[in-house]
């Protein structure tokens, strides 16, 4: 018999560091534009911070399941001045990172053979999750701006479907959902009977201000929604494992019994540096917010050298940009080409669409949380330089 673990893809990231394991970057610098996850620690007041509460005999102990009152209430508190909704803290639930989130979230509510759509091209964890979970991932595909569209959503909807996927600010695209299609698609989904999963891990990152949409403004919005966020980003706390769910308290207690089996409770630690950072470091993430839109239109202003080679910007923001390669080799060919010629590791965009999907051949994802404004110019240089 073959496991479901067997029939699961490689982890992505993992696969391309496998590029680069025997390389030489010794005489060109290696630019790594593979994953999203920012590599500097947190800021240095957060650090400290962290070095105190480590000594609390509490940091090292067990804690609740969902996670501790005390950041439970104060994600409450913000979301419901971010988004000018109400939220309760036992609607809130705190897991080991925003991936642990989702599968308690599908867990939750789905069996064995049931459906999830899930706008392609997807966030790989979450496909991968589904497919461990005996879960169908049903693919609404994204073409043109790359934002699902909620009339074809509609038409994908059978009797096994148990919830929508949305992922805004986007990974892979970096495309930001608007406002009234994230409405749309919760009334599809209210409509179904159905829950609409919105993962908001970079939502700090959005171009706009003010709330990013209003659905937490909709009455009983707990019936349909479920809201998936992630601290690794924000407080760069990426190794502490700390995310955070939001949905009604009938599904909070069953994904309490879910996140039980697997990791008891959250990180203590994390969870108090993620408590202190929202307490404390709102103007640091603000700027921390303008240096990435500032990378953000760093790429669209360098990408004309790339346009002239005929590449397309399909989608940017958050941390991402989403390109349209002109060569006839497959994007899974052309990323290690690119590790070859130019020495950049970047993810095809094979991995982020089923393999019977063809759009995957010729898109690759940039991830730029970890190169300046200056590293992209340098990026996009190397990359027109590149030929078949």
């Amino acid at each position: 018999m073959t496991s479901r673990t067997q029939t699961t893809i490689t982890p992505p990231v993992m696969e391309a560091y496998s590029w680069i394991a025997d390389k030489d970057f010794s005489n060109l610098p290696l630019i790594n534009v593979s994953q999203a996850a920012p590599v500097d620690p947190p800021p240095a007041p957060l650090v400290a911070h962290m070095v105190s509460v480590i000594q609390e005999d509490d940091t090292h102990l067990y804690g609740p399941v969902l996670g501790m009152p005390a950041l439970r209430s104060e994600i409450a508190k913000q979301w419901g001045s971010a988004y000018g909704g109400t939220v309760t803290p036992a609607q809130v639930g705190i897991t080991s990172g925003c991936n642990q989130a989702f599968s308690a979230a599908i867990a939750m509510l789905c069996g064995e053979g049931d459906e999830v759509l899930l706008p392609t091209p997807f966030y790989f964890n979450h496909k991968m999750w589904l497919d461990m979970a005996g879960v169908d991932a049903v693919a609404l595909p994204c073409s043109g701006d790359m934002i699902p569209d909620p009339t074809v959503a509609a038409t994908l909807i059978t009797h096994r479907t148990r919830a929508i996927v949305l992922v805004t600010p986007n990974n892979p695209c970096g495309v930001e959902y608007p406002a009234e299609a994230v409405l749309a698609f919760y009334q599809l989904a209210k409509s179904h009977g159905i829950a609409v999963i919105i993962d908001e891990t970079y939502r700090d990152f959005h171009s706009k201000s003010g709330a990013p949409h209003e659905l937490f403004k909709q009455p009983y919005w707990e019936e349909t929604l479920i809201q998936l966020y992630s601290f690794s980003k924000a407080y760069r706390l990426t190794g502490h494992r700390v995310g955070a769910v939001v949905a009604s308290e009938i599904r909070m207690a069953e994904i309490e019994k879910f996140l039980d089996t697997i990791a008891i409770c959250p990180n203590q630690l994390g969870q108090k540096a993620a408590l202190w950072g929202m307490q404390n470091l709102g103007g640091w993430l603000a700027n921390e917010r303008l240096e990435i839109l500032a990378r953000r239109q760093a790429i669209i202003d360098h990408f004309p050298i790339m346009a002239d080679k005929g590449w397309e910007l399909l989608g940017v923001g958050a941390y991402f940009a989403y390109l349209k390669h002109p060569y006839a080799i497959s994007s899974d060919q052309l990323a290690k080409k690119l590790v070859d010629d130019a020495a950049i590791l970047t993810l095809p965009g094979t991995m982020f669409v089923p393999a019977s999907d063809e759009s995957g051949k010729s898109q690759i994802r940039i991830a730029f949380a970890n190169i300046n404004v200056d590293g992209i110019k340098v990026l996009f240089d190397r990359i027109a330089q590149v030929t078949q």
